[in-house]
Parts: C-alpha cells; structure tokens; sequence
C-alpha cells in the first residue's frame, strides 16, 4: 500500500493549486467551490540525488519515492464529516491555510486571518472524529451481546467523547496502550500528523513576513506541528517554464530551489520516512522506508527473496559518492561498507543487497 497524504482547509485557499503542483495533475481551480468529490493521485518526492546518480549510471529509467496525495473538496461549517470521509484512511494531513490577499478571490469569511481559519477546519476535524466515536458506541449499546472487548472499548470510545467535547484533538489523549489497542479499527482524524502549509502572495514572499505569522507561529508550536509557507501562485508560473527557464526564474528570484520540493519532503519527514537509493544501469532508485528500518527489512522492499535469503548489505553513503565523484575512489578512500542484517539503514544510503535463495 503506498502511503498517502490527506490536503483538508477552506475552499479558496489554494489547496487544489498545491495538489496540482505536487502531483502534475491539472485540476479546476480558479473560484470554483461546488466540488463534492476528492482528488487522487500520485506525487513523486523531488531528489536531487537521483539526478546526480543518473548523471554517473546513465540508467534507462529513473524512479524517485513517490505518496499518493488525496485533495478534499474546500470545508465548510457542518461538511466535514461528508468530506473528510476520503482522509480518514491517510497517513498525514496537510492543512492549506490562506494568508494572500487577491481581491479576485473572495474569502469566504470576508476576511485573512489564518488562524481563524485553522481553527474552523480543526473544529470540523473535531466533529467529524466526534461523531465517528458516538456512531460506534451507539453501535456497540444496540448488540444483542456486549463482549468484555466491546465493554472496554465503550470505556476508552467514552474517554474520547469527553476529550473531543472539550475541543481537544485525540493525539493528547491520555489513554493508555490497552485503550487505543481496542480502538486500533478506529480511523481517527485528530491522531493523524499534520502539516500547516501557509500560502502567501508574491508580495509577502519578498517581504518576508504576511499579516499574523506570529499567531501562526505560536498557534503550531503549542501543538507541535510544523509550519510551512509557500507562494501556491508563484509555484504554478514556475512549475510552467521549461528547466532552462526555470533555473534563470529561479536565480533571479533568489529562490535556491522551489517550495513545492520542500513540501514534498516536508510531508515524507513527517511521516518519518526516508530513502535509501539502488543504483545501476538499468535503473536508479529511490525506496521508502520508515525511520529505524534494518537491513534486511529493506531488502524486503525490493524483493521478499531479498529478505528472505539476506546475506549482507554493501553501503555507500551519497555525500561521500557525491564528493569524490566515482564508486572506485569511494572504494579507493575504504568508505565502502559491508553491513549485516541489523544495520539500520540512513536517509541517502546507496545500498546493493547480496542474497542467496
């Protein structure tokens, strides 16, 4: 299963420009706010390591990590739960907020103010899990039969409803292994990791500030969540130029590389995931793994026989393949390792597994 990312926020307020942006799709965007059902699609991971690994191999084909991105349509007082039905299943959210002015796209509140507008969408992420907890205790109260797992389920969904009463998301809740283990089967909204992706103007990007980044800021912090700012605009004209024009954009700018690159591997990291690399003639490759993963796990990406017949793994770290240009002085300097089953595989690894099936 890949893994998937959810985009909720406000109609307006560029998340569908940003779905575009990330997975090259070609959406409707513009003032259009009627739509009913999510976008799906499939968003590679920018790495400018696989270009510098191409440019020595030369493969026939080139595959960057990649996340299934899913747009929902703009939320609305009292639409959440009808919306956020096609994000309960997803690893992350982002939550697009609007800090740019356009009078040409009216805000449907009449007004910027982006943590407003936090705070309306996590009400309706509130709601939605809220009302998730009352369908299943409902549920479990008209069994002809009420187990002791369907007992103590009751006792933690009843946590939850107080929890979720008080406006407080799940991912506080102080429940205890036993309790969420019951409630595993149970897609929680408010547990999921979120990214805040604020999206200014052209004139607030070469200002270097917008109106209400402090509460923002203070917003994320108390809730440990991470803050990104992107000019959904600006991205869209980049993303237009052929590469010889966008690099020139791009100097002129100062921009060192575009937003939408950071927010690709801004939700990868949030998710705690990273890469390790193959490389060869035939393809070059970036594979996801999670954070802490060993190498016979990884192998297993691959291939299960990889896994199953694990030998050892032959570790090359990029930085060093990257500074002394060729897989022979990498070997020439003894930075080429062989590594056992344990090793926990590095974000840039270049690994080649040897097994026996």
């Amino acid at each position: 299963m890949p893994l998937t990312c959810g985009i909720v926020g406000l109609p307006l307020s560029g998340k569908t420009t940003l779905f575009n942006l990330l997975t090259r799709a070609e959406e409707e965007t513009s003032a259009f706010t009627g739509r009913t059902k999510a976008n799906i699609r499939t968003a590679p991971i920018p790495d400018p390591r696989l270009d510098f690994l191409a440019s020595i191999y030369h493969p026939r084909k080139v595959t960057p990590a990649t996340l299934e991105v899913i747009d929902v349509p703009g939320l609305v007082q009292g639409s959440g739960a009808a919306f956020l039905t096609s994000v309960r299943e997803v690893d992350a959210l982002i939550h697009v907020v609007r800090a740019f002015h356009n009078d040409a796209v009216v805000h449907v509140s009449g007004s910027i103010d982006p943590v407003r507008d936090l705070e309306a969408v996590n009400i309706e992420l509130l709601l939605a899990d809220l009302q998730l907890v009352e369908t299943r205790m409902a549920r479990i109260a008209a069994s002809k039969k009420i187990t002791r797992e369907m007992q103590a389920e009751q006792a933690a969904l009843q946590k939850c409803r107080q929890i979720l009463e008080d406006e407080k998301p799940l991912s506080g809740a102080s429940l205890t292994q036993e309790e969420w283990q019951v409630l595993r089967h149970m897609s929680f909204l408010t547990t999921k990791p979120m990214l805040i992706v604020v999206n200014i103007d052209e004139e607030q990007l070469s200002r270097g500030r917008y109106d209400g980044q402090e509460a923002v800021e203070e917003y994320a912090a108390a809730r440990g969540i991470p803050v990104l700012t992107i000019c959904a605009a600006l991205e869209a004209e980049i993303a237009r130029l052929d590469a010889g024009d966008r690099e020139v954009f791009l100097q002129e700018m100062g921009i060192v590389e575009p937003g939408i690159a950071r927010l690709a591997r801004a939700i990868y990291h949030r998710l705690g995931l990273i890469s390790f690399l193959t490389a060869g003639e035939d393809e070059v490759r970036a594979w996801t793994v999670k954070v802490g993963t060993n190498a016979r796990e990884a192998a297993g990406k691959i291939h299960s026989d990889m896994e199953r017949g694990f030998i050892r793994a032959e570790v090359v770290k990029f930085s060093d393949l990257q500074a002394l240009g060729s897989m022979f002085k990498v070997k020439e300097k003894g930075l080429f390792r062989l590594e056992g089953k344990e090793y926990i595989v590095q974000d840039g690894d270049i690994i080649t597994f040897r097994f026996n099936v």
